[in-house]
């Protein structure tokens, strides 16, 4: 069938990334799968890594949660960043569990909750990374407050977790140094959480004492890499995502062409040029423009000027090229096809970025490879 644009969504590797993952660290992993599980699909990935072996969902916000709970999601489900002021009612009666990051948060979960029912929390600790999360400062009254409303049925404390920057084993190992002074105050005042979360992919990986009783794996499930030394490969990982297209026309032009807005490339001799219709619209990164490398019958080829909103071209010389080819943006490497970090370099920014933005416009189509 002919197609645009399309993205493959690989479920097998989702799947065998999360079992991976779960073998490698030896704890309970929370799969993240929030924004659309990295343009992946969230329900598609939260069912492939619960079948992986994930005990648990994370996602940003309560929207998130319910998504996956209409799309038949029944695993425990967390999400941790809320406006202000908002209910947790329907989160609650759907046994969604609440990030709390301040005695509001707390206060509105503990309303939430039924008498049949205590809300599932998981209070989250600052602990250098200078965003959301209860304040050192603040740890007295909010734990002695959760302490009581989970004495009176009100709230169930699931979690103690944090965030870390990344910024180094050194500073990462600071912050858990802070987060398990956190959990030690927490116990002082009688609070003993079921799970201790703090590592993400990257973590999880690095700092095996970051561990403790869950990671939460997001990068990781989808087949890419966090590091920017090591590949997916190196970290026995297999990309979930294939962005591909099909050539919708070419055109043979003569030296001096100049191509796409701003002629920012001229072509230097005769040559055909290949129209991919891929843009911005679609999440492919304008700033990758000139740079950005696909692979057309198995040849490998560069975008040739910028990338407009819906399209842009490829300059193939004398290459067989023909209306309806195949053409791939990025994938799995070890299947030939250019990695997904590439286009992150060219774009200046992250293999997070260019999966996470890949839009709407793009439908997905499931496979197990």
């Amino acid at each position: 069938m002919s197609v645009l644009r399309e993205a493959l969504i690989d479920v097998g590797a989702i799947e065998e990334n999360t079992r991976h993952m779960r073998r490698l660290t030896g704890v309970d992993v929370m799969a993240v799968v929030k924004a659309e599980g990295y343009g992946h699909g969230a329900v598609r990935s939260a069912a492939a890594a619960l079948a992986g072996g994930a005990s648990r969902l994370g996602v940003t916000d309560v929207a998130e949660a319910l998504a996956l709970r209409r799309g038949g999601i029944d695993a425990p489900v967390v999400a941790w960043l809320h406006a202000p002021g908002q209910s947790f009612a329907e989160a609650a009666a759907s046994g969604i569990e609440i990030g709390v990051s301040t005695m509001d948060q707390l206060q509105a979960a503990a309303a939430a909750a039924s008498s049949e029912h205590a809300a599932g929390v998981h209070l989250k600790l600052e602990t250098g990374l200078g965003r959301n999360g209860i304040a050192p400062a603040d740890y007295a009254a909010v734990f002695s407050e959760a302490a009581r409303l989970e004495r009176i049925g009100r709230v169930r404390i699931v979690g103690l977790f944090s965030h870390l920057s990344n910024t180094s084993a050194e500073d990462d190992r600071a912050a858990l140094a802070a987060f398990l002074d956190g959990v030690d105050a927490a116990a002082r005042i009688g609070i003993r959480p079921q799970l201790r979360h703090i590592a993400a992919t990257h973590a999880a990986i690095e700092i095996p004492e970051a561990r403790l009783d869950c990671v939460r794996i997001g990068i990781g499930i989808y087949g890419l890499s966090p590091f920017a030394d090591r590949t997916s490969g190196d970290l026995g990982l297999r990309p979930a995502m294939t962005l591909r297209g099909e050539v919708a026309a070419v055109r043979r032009v003569p030296a001096g062409q100049g191509v796409s807005y701003g002629y920012t490339y001229r072509t230097e001799r005769e040559t055909t040029l290949a129209l991919v219709p891929l843009g911005y619209a679609d999440g492919v990164p304008r700033q990758a423009s000139g740079a950005g490398p696909v692979v057309i019958g198995r040849q490998r080829f560069h975008v040739s000027g910028r990338i407009a909103m819906d399209q842009f071209v490829v300059d193939v010389g004398d290459a067989p090229v023909r209306i309806g080819d195949d053409v791939t943006l990025f994938g799995d490497p070890t299947l030939g096809a250019p990695a997904v970090e590439e286009w992150a370099d060219a774009a200046s920014t992250i293999n997070y970025e260019i999966v996470t933005r890949i839009g709407p416009r793009v439908p997905r189509r499931q496979v197990r490879g």
